[in-house]
């Protein structure tokens, strides 16, 4: 799979070996291009500008080796530059239940309460009475209002369901600043879960004045058994070390790629095991039942505010059911799990599951990295 798009702005990050700390980089010319200032040392303050893109594609820098040579290197090793997420100071929301199928999965987790034994029953039942009948539906419209009050009648009712056509979205904070893991990394399972699964999703990258600067690609790395015990697990389900993946680099608005772009796009995700087992999956930014636009609003306003800007995962469309080894317990992870994420306009994000106990502590936060900066004499 192509990593990176080509002719596009790009904005990301690396751990630089020789400074010993991140640096921000563009690509040109398939080289990695260290564009790290004094007006700009970091990713955040890129995304405040005016014209991200056009400071971008200008701005001075030094090549620290090819795309080829750091996307070898292997993450995590400090001596060797390599990549890291694209984002630094942004906070990492996510919204959740924003296409229908995915929304009628969070409801049979819930009913199967965790079990996926159950799932497959409550799978068929539900799917058939709710599955089309939400596929169009504009949440909190008045045609949403009666789909509710007949699936209360039904007894089908649930809170997902609220989040998936009610009048609000679904907003939840996905990750600690700093602590996304990139492209090339292990992403974490927590280990009391054994039902689980990778969710391809569309980052946006927005400002702290609620402008969507660019786009990205992420792994909402989901424990379904968890969350579907109760949905007040959402942050033990979701949080974890090493359980959210960014990148592999922000694609930044411009003249050739903008959110109409982003509303249009398909992502393919597939999974390889060491078992050669093999998934193929698909989500489609068409099929969203609430535009970017909406859940940026619902995530910033006066009622919310974010002064290093965020990072917005939209959801899937994602929400695999065929088995993997035994019949009626669908599709969970193992370890050594091999997970692309790729879109033609975005690229594609490579990680590897392990247990969040077993991948690297996250250490570096932001007193280093102000401490770096400061160093380099960046601040």
């Amino acid at each position: 799979m192509i990593t990176l798009p080509e002719n596009a702005t790009l904005l990301g990050r690396v751990w630089n070996a020789d400074e010993q700390g991140p640096s921000v980089v563009t690509i040109r010319d398939g080289q990695v291009i260290d564009i790290t200032a004094k007006i700009a040392p970091l990713v955040r303050d890129i995304c405040e500008m005016d014209a991200p893109a056009g400071y971008v594609q200008v701005a001075d820098g030094v090549a620290l080796g090819s795309v080829d040579e750091i996307l070898a290197a292997r993450v995590g090793d400090l001596a060797k530059t390599h990549f890291l997420a694209p984002c630094d100071l942004q906070s990492i929301k996510a919204c959740g239940v924003t296409f229908a199928s995915s929304m009628v999965e969070r409801v049979i987790e819930e009913q199967a309460a965790g079990d996926p034994l159950k799932a497959e029953a409550i799978r068929k039942r539900v799917g058939q009475t709710i599955g089309e009948t939400l596929n169009n539906i504009v949440p909190g419209s008045e045609e949403a209002t009666k789909v509710k009050t007949a699936l209360i009648d039904e007894g089908l009712w649930s809170q997902y369901l609220e989040v998936g056509i009610g009048p609000d979205a679904e907003v939840f904070s996905k990750a600690q600043v700093l602590s996304s893991m990139g492209t090339g990394a292990m992403v974490g399972l927590h280990p009391i879960s054994n039902w689980n699964n990778p969710e391809p999703e569309v980052v946006l990258t927005v400002s702290s004045k609620g402008a969507i600067v660019g786009a990205t690609l992420g792994n909402d790395v989901n424990l379904r058994d968890v969350e579907g015990r109760s949905a007040l697990l959402l942050s033990k389900a979701k949080d974890n070390n090493a359980s959210c993946s960014i990148g592999p680099m922000i694609r930044l608005f411009d003249a050739d790629y903008t959110l109409d772009d982003v509303r249009l796009a398909d992502l393919d995700m597939t999974v390889t095991g060491l078992d050669n087992y093999i998934l193929h999956g698909e989500s489609t930014m068409r099929e969203i039942s609430r535009d970017p636009l909406d859940l940026v609003k619902a995530t910033t306003g006066r009622h919310h505010q974010y002064p290093d800007g965020f990072m917005l995962f939209l959801g899937t469309l994602f929400a695999p059911t065929e088995d993997r080894d035994v019949p009626g317990e669908g599709f969970t992870h193992k370890l050594g799990d091999v997970v692309e994420i790729a879109s033609p306009g975005l690229g594609c994000l490579t990680n590897t599951v392990q247990l969040s106990t077993e991948c690297a502590e996250w250490t570096f936060g932001i007193r280093d990295l102000m401490s770096n900066l400061a160093r380099r004499n960046l601040l």
